[in-house]
């Protein structure tokens, strides 16, 4: 009887803009303070991509330190999966984009667009090819530039985003390791509380669009909190039921890093302590797709991982949509 394949992380890999901007910068752009961004999000800076920088460019250089880490030559590579709800245009996909960078002429491509979501959906879509033993590398990549949709006048959304990319590489891993489990989920009822109106085939960009900033983030506040606040709980629950485990089995918790009481409020109700929850939203604020890649290779590159550790990753997003994964580190 043949052995079940196993799909984990092979190497890990970020970039974020050099650009900082901290909340002192903002108080002179709207009508905000440090003291009332720190206590509402958590966040006190994000970093920002130079005018010159499309979201493929960050995603190359994320992409090139998790394929370095692995020891993967960009040849090896079987499928390139890019999470964004920034994409460099319409179409190419960034995917492909990042494919030429790399020159992983082998690599077939596509972008997802799951919002803050999408890294961890690109996990799943990339356990899947290897773990039928379809392809054997794939590399999955979530990337944003946000404050390229960012309406700056707007305080209630212009203080939460930043830009950035993380980047993993999926591939066989021995037997009872990697990806355990993984829940996808949506509800599109909520998607009118998280958009960006114009850009589409709803509402192609016209000179009225332009005048009324309808090519940026809208947002809902106290909806997406609300929404967020329960489904981090329930589906972090689900991805631990689905492979038999329990909150405390968990060594390390990824959270999506949107708003420190949100996930406090997850930490709390899984009963983890404080060394348990990856937290970076400080230094880069929310990245969206970008999030939870860029925790998990910090917080491996920190040493906070190790081999054999059950790390939980979940995320909320647009759509509404939400994603998690246990996964036990095999490197």
């Amino acid at each position: 009887m043949c052995e079940k394949i196993a799909a984990g992380i092979l190497g890990t890999g970020s970039y974020v803009p050099e650009k900082v901007l901290t909340n002192f910068d903002l108080e002179k752009m709207v009508d905000t303070s440090d003291e009332w961004i720190t206590t509402r999000t958590g966040i006190k800076e994000r970093r920002i991509a130079d005018p010159s920088q499309a979201t493929s460019d960050l995603a190359t250089e994320a992409a090139k330190k998790a394929l370095e880490d692995a020891k993967v030559d960009p040849s090896e590579i079987d499928m390139i999966i890019v999470a964004t709800v920034t994409p460099d245009m319409n179409f190419p996909s960034t995917a492909c984009i990042v494919q030429a960078n790399l020159g992983a002429a082998n690599a077939a491509a596509f972008d997802i667009s799951v919002g803050c979501s999408g890294f961890i959906y690109g996990l799943a879509i990339a356990q899947q090819f290897v773990e039928t033993g379809m392809y054997n590398k794939i590399l999955v990549i979530g990337a944003e530039t946000l404050s390229k949709i960012i309406n700056w006048k707007d305080r209630n959304t212009c203080v939460l985003f930043g830009d950035g990319a993380g980047a993993v590489v999926v591939g066989r891993v021995e037997s009872g390791y990697g990806i355990l489990s993984s829940y996808l989920g949506a509800d599109g009822t909520g998607g009118k509380h998280l958009y960006m109106p114009a850009g589409g085939s709803r509402m192609p960009a016209s000179e009225e669009t332009v005048k009324k900033n309808l090519h940026t983030i809208f947002m809902e506040g106290q909806e997406v909190f609300k929404f967020a606040v329960k489904v981090m709980d329930s589906a972090t629950i689900e991805a631990l039921n689905r492979c038999g485990l329990k909150p405390e089995d968990i060594d390390m918790l990824i959270p999506h890093q949107a708003n420190t009481r949100i996930i406090e409020a997850a930490r709390k109700r899984l009963k983890l302590s404080n060394d348990k929850v990856y937290i970076n939203l400080d230094k880069y604020g929310n990245t969206s797709a970008a999030s939870v890649a860029i925790a998990l290779d910090e917080a491996y590159r920190k040493g906070l991982i190790k081999k054999g550790d059950v790390i939980l990753t979940v995320a909320f997003g647009a759509g509404l949509t939400w994603a998690s994964s246990v996964i036990r580190w095999s490197k």
